[in-house]
């Protein structure tokens, strides 16, 4: 009984441990994202940005999905994904307003979906 007891704390420990390991994870690679594509959205906003500048931000989510693809759903990623991509083909063509809204979406996403793998009540149940 008291063996029960003691593995059980330990899962428990170990799962609760993982959690927060994959809510700090998620959230920083998210944040790193969120600023890179916060320049990128000034930069456009200004009518300055560059295909390198979007080349920049497109390399760093490029790396960044490869890792978060473990712990979030493909779903998610490939929105962000296709909301990128047409943010890039938008400056591409100059059409800085367009960008601009594909780029807010994508601002909007790096913001909400860490939310949905934090230890809360409803992402529990």
């Amino acid at each position: 009984m008291v063996k029960s007891v003691i593995l059980t704390a330990a899962v428990l420990a170990a799962c609760i441990t993982f959690f927060v390991f994959v809510e700090n994870y998620v959230g920083g690679e998210f944040a790193d994202f969120y600023d890179a594509v916060e320049e990128l959205y000034e930069k456009t906003e200004s009518e300055t940005a560059t295909q390198e500048d979007a080349r920049a931000v497109r390399a760093l989510w490029e790396d960044k999905r490869s890792k978060l693809q473990v712990f979030i759903p493909h779903n998610d990623i490939s929105y962000v994904d296709y909301r990128l991509n047409e943010a890039f083909a938008c400056l591409y063509t100059e059409s800085y307003p367009d960008a601009l809204a594909n780029l807010e979406i994508v601002m909007q996403m790096a913001k909400s979906v860490p939310g949905n793998y934090m230890i809360k009540l409803e992402n529990i149940f």
